[in-house]
């Protein structure tokens, strides 16, 4: 994914980081710290099987409290956002992308990721990542890490890992 042999230098599971709005963290499956190169990225990964990501930023947001406005505030403007997503975009993609670029900036890397790594042969929920990739102007190809720099300036990494079926066995 990042073209050059990556070092993993720290993994940490179920990392929550706190999000500004409401009461309640985003609790990412792993926090990695990677250097690649001279490089050095803060990463989040979402572990997939057959399971959704959650409800969709028009379920979640339907309604929405003072905290709930805030939160979707400050995740807009740390994905570079002009206004609230579309109502079919997953909100935990939105949440766990916004980790990523939260720990990036607190550890001083030179970039953020958020990798989902599906385990699912049949790649459930891969739409769902493609429809909030191409609102970030991209476009999702499993296994291959696209990359975009955000109007803040920061460096993100975003990719679907296919995951090797056979360890679903056993």
């Amino acid at each position: 994914m990042f073209g050059v042999p990556a070092e993993l230098l720290l993994a940490l599971p179920e990392h929550k980081v706190p999000l500004d709005g409401g009461n309640r963290d985003s609790q990412n499956d792993v926090f990695a710290l990677i250097r690649f190169g001279d490089k050095t990225c803060a990463a989040t990964i979402e572990g997939k099987v057959n399971e959704p990501f959650g409800p969709t930023v028009g379920d979640w947001f339907s309604n929405p409290s003072q905290g709930k406005r805030e939160r979707m505030r400050h995740l807009c403007s740390l994905l570079g956002l002009d206004e609230v997503p579309p109502s079919n975009i997953r909100y935990q993609l939105m949440h766990r992308t916004a980790s990523a670029l939260i720990e990036a900036r607190r550890f001083k890397t030179d970039e953020a990721a958020m990798v989902v790594h599906s385990f699912s042969p049949q790649r459930m929920w891969f739409e769902d990542f493609a429809q909030f990739l191409h609102l970030l102007g991209l476009d999702a190809i499993p296994d291959t890490a696209n990359v975009l720099t955000l109007k803040s300036g920061q460096r993100l990494r975003l990719g679907w890992a296919s995951g090797n079926a056979d360890f679903l066995a056993r």
